[in-house]
């Protein structure tokens, strides 16, 4: 009787292989459980970053009105210029578009989302003889296409409801 034979080698060789598999498998699941609290961080981080931000803004305000210099801004050839005599396109990206915190992803999807609900509104709204962008329904809620994991809320909302303006004016002005 032969105690080493190829079955045999084969055989062990394969249960020692899927159980290194088994228990390299479950290890990689172990740690996936705590990528979520990770996510949680980030939002919780980009949330706090936005609201120094802010607060820089309002202490700026606050500044600029005790000097007596606020005015609000003033276009000038196409350029912003800004009460703090920074010259900008307006907005933070220059796009137009006030920034109220939060990441690339949840501005993007907020400004797209609006501008084409607004889009098709002011096309609706052009057909039936009326001018009403805020009393339409996806103005008001502002959360089409909004998702938990981009972050705040309300700043999608802020996003979403100037995008709805620009794209409910060009439905309605010009039919696009």
């Amino acid at each position: 009787m032969k105690l080493i034979n190829a079955k045999n080698i084969g055989g062990s060789l394969l249960g020692l292989l899927l159980l290194f598999g088994t228990v390299m498998l479950s290890s990689a699941t172990a740690q996936a459980q705590y990528w979520p609290n990770q996510d949680q961080y980030r939002r919780q981080r980009d949330y706090e970053r936005a609201q120094r931000e802010r607060q820089i803004q309002i202490e700026r305000q606050r500044q600029a009105q005790q000097r007596g210099t606020w005015n609000n801004g003033t276009w000038n050839n196409g350029t912003w210029n800004d009460p703090y005599g920074n010259q900008s396109r307006r907005g933070r990206n220059g796009d137009g578009y006030g920034y109220y915190g939060g990441s690339y992803e949840l501005r993007q999807t907020a400004l797209n989302a609006g501008y084409n609900e607004g889009l098709r509104a002011g096309r609706n709204d052009r057909r039936s003889g009326r001018f009403n962008p805020q009393g339409n329904g996806a103005y008001r809620n502002a959360s089409k296409d909004y998702n938990s994991r981009y972050g705040d809320r309300y700043a999608y909302q802020e996003y979403f409801r100037q995008a709805f303006i620009n794209g409910y004016s060009d439905g309605y002005n010009y039919g696009y």
